[in-house]
């Protein structure tokens, strides 16, 4: 708790009365002058002739306004600013004047010793300068080319100060030295009498308290607006991103799916990548495309005679393939890593499900994935992915099309095309596109396909069991439903708060 003297409280209440004075005074003169003029045509001058505070004259207008004392209409310009750098050579003059200046009119002097006779600064903006101006001829030694000169940018930068106009290649050579700046302006013109003006303020009781009870029929009150809102309450706000991710759900259980255990962030590099028959030399799992952990760098928890399954496929073949034909790396498998795909907490329910008597079942997943790349507008290091597969007998790629029509036009995409693509653990594989009726052209939503046997054979899955599945962010679909073109205004540090408090509610689905 921070005890304040009874200095400080009289400084405050100083400061407090001096406030309410200014505003008295600007209430007084707006008001006044009113009673004998038409109008106030400019409320930045009106402050400057009277030598009062501009954003005071602005505030009371504002409260006059509101009580319908006065009219007025906003007026915006833009007005030239001297920066810092800019008011310095206003009041001494400019680098090169002074450069200049130091230079004898006869003869020449070093560079050496010039540059000691003036500031760091003066010395190296003014060579440059007076050079570009031909009033010296710089070398080892610098000498005056002109007698006389004219400090222009002076003369300008006053000029300027004092409101007057500049031809335009003045005012582009002082910008491009940022010497000034284009500052917005704000005030009020046409300020005149409105409905309910009187030369003075009334002053309402707003308050029902005992003495103004007492002596009502002396007071005039101040009426109550009963249409106004109250304070907003302070409330949690959805993300964008989970009202999206709700509705992907509904729909996901709509269609039967059950929703699989997404907790995992860190997985290990096994069930992220060997047992979906990745290739342990592949791109991705390289430290430029992964993020591996330092602790714990490796799992110790892994099915022996699966990863002895999953080994054999890998460097020999079976069930049909000829395998890699590579010396598989138990060390490589165990490295540890925040999950790429959440493809990997497919494999460890697929291999559970193999474990027991085989039941057909539907599978969905919503959670977030890591990938080393780069950050642009449509990429980040983490991200969401939805992701949807289906374990059955005697799955064709004509079911997997089937379900995708009927997923994605609950989502509102009737229309879709299929592009044959690769993918190391499923074949066939798809490139999923839709229409884009706004856009008005074909764009790529998604991919799916059908889990390889060299995946599910060493799971222990039956042979005739298929899994046909498919995946797409969540991040682009609530992009383009909330109209966002940067996905770092969506997601991370940047996102403004103000989106999440009044973002829409979210409707896909069937129309």
């Amino acid at each position: 708790m921070k005890i304040v003297s009874s200095k400080e409280k009289s400084e405050t209440h100083s400061e407090l009365c001096v406030t309410n004075n200014t505003a008295k005074m600007a209430e007084a003169a707006i008001l006044g002058f009113l009673q004998n003029n038409e109008s106030i045509p400019d409320s930045g001058k009106f402050a400057a002739e009277l030598n009062l505070d501009h954003e005071e004259i602005k505030n009371v207008i504002k409260s006059l306004q509101g009580f319908r004392y006065i009219e007025a209409k906003e007026l915006k310009r833009e007005t030239l600013v001297l920066t810092d750098e800019g008011k310095k050579y206003a009041a001494e003059g400019s680098p090169e004047f002074h450069f200049f200046s130091t230079v004898p009119e006869e003869g020449s002097i070093s560079k050496d010793d010039l540059e000691k006779k003036l500031e760091a600064s003066v010395f190296k903006i003014g060579s440059t300068q007076a050079a570009k101006k031909k009033w010296v001829a710089m070398g080892k030694q610098v000498s005056r080319k002109v007698q006389h000169v004219e400090d222009k940018v002076k003369e300008s930068l006053l000029q300027i100060q004092q409101g007057l106009e500049l031809d335009q290649e003045s005012l582009n050579s002082l910008k491009a030295r940022k010497l000034i700046v284009t500052q917005g302006w704000t005030g009020y013109s046409d300020v005149k009498k409105g409905p309910c003006y009187a030369p003075k303020r009334k002053i309402f009781a707003t308050d029902l308290t005992r003495e103004n009870l007492q002596n009502w029929k002396e007071l005039e009150f101040k009426e109550y607006n009963f249409n106004a809102k109250g304070q907003p309450l302070d409330a949690g706000h959805l993300h964008p991103l989970l009202k999206v991710r709700k509705q992907f759900k509904d729909i996901f259980c709509q269609m039967g799916f059950e929703e699989m255990p997404t907790n995992n962030f860190v997985e290990s590099s096994f069930w992220n990548f060997d047992a979906l028959f990745q290739p342990q030399q592949h791109p991705a799992r390289d430290s430029h495309d992964t993020f591996f952990l330092k602790a714990p760098s490796t799992t110790r928890e892994l099915p022996e005679d699966y990863v002895e399954r999953v080994k054999q496929v890998h460097e020999s073949g079976g069930y049909g393939s000829r395998g890699y034909n590579y010396d598989w790396k138990r060390e490589e498998a165990n490295k540890n890593l925040l999950r790429t795909h959440t493809t990997a907490v497919s494999s460890r329910m697929l291999y559970a499900l193999a474990k027991g008597p085989f039941t057909p079942k539907k599978y969905f997943s919503i959670d977030r994935v890591f990938r080393n790349e780069a950050v642009d507008r449509t990429h980040l290091a983490e991200f969401h992915q939805i992701e949807g597969l289906i374990c059955d007998r005697g799955l064709t790629l004509g079911d997997l099309i089937g379900v995708l029509q009927a997923f994605f036009s609950r989502l509102g995409m009737p229309k879709l095309r299929f592009k044959p693509a690769y993918n190391p653990y499923t074949e066939p594989s798809m490139e999923i596109f839709s229409y884009h009726e706004g856009l008005e052209k074909w764009v790529e939503i998604g991919n799916s396909g059908m889990f390889r046997p060299e995946m599910l054979q060493p799971m222990g899955l039956p042979e005739d069991v298929r899994v046909i599945a498919w995946g797409l962010s969540l991040e682009r679909p609530t992009m383009i439903l909330y109209g966002i073109d940067n996905i770092r205004d969506l997601f991370g540090h940047k996102v403004d708060l103000d989106l999440i408090k009044r973002n829409p509610i979210c409707r896909v689905g069937i129309e």
